[in-house]
């Protein structure tokens, strides 16, 4: 997230927006395993122009506190999940010893291309399950959720 973001929580429907935005059912079965690995987490629709000049909708589960350049804080999300165009996307914003989770999991995904905190691919297909699991239970037990 940069400071000219505006991507932010909304009141929008998670469950409208993917309905409504799931063709091959990709969407539902990601959700699925995020929230299942997150129990008790916060699940939010986030709506906005994003850092990009894009507008985005992600799906964000579990709100975290993200430090900010100049010792400033951010409301944000710990891991997220949206559709693009021609693929979707993977936003895991939790680091262990210096490094992403998204890097440390990525070579076992499956067919993804890995970036610093995120993941993209075409499908659910594309993706094994049960390391993102894996990945976003580790980003779980990082997180003070107190």
């Amino acid at each position: 997230m940069s400071e000219s973001s505006s991507v932010g929580p909304s009141a929008a429907s998670v469950e409208e927006f993917i309905t409504t935005n799931d063709p091959d059912g990709s969407l539902a079965r990601l959700d699925a395993v995020i929230t299942a690995a997150l129990p008790g987490a916060t699940r939010v629709l986030w709506q906005g122009v994003s850092w990009g000049g894009t507008d985005q909708s992600i799906i964000g589960y579990g709100m975290i506190e993200q430090p900010r350049p100049r010792g400033r804080t951010a409301e944000w999300f710990l891991i997220g999940l949206a559709r693009q165009k021609s693929y979707l996307s993977l936003y895991v914003n939790a680091a262990e010893d210096g490094a992403y989770l998204s890097r440390t999991y990525g070579p076992r995904l499956g067919r993804t291309k890995v970036g610093s905190a995120s993941v993209s691919f075409r499908s659910s297909d594309d993706v094994n399950l049960g390391v993102l699991d894996e990945l976003v239970r580790h980003a779980g037990r990082l997180v003070d959720w107190s």
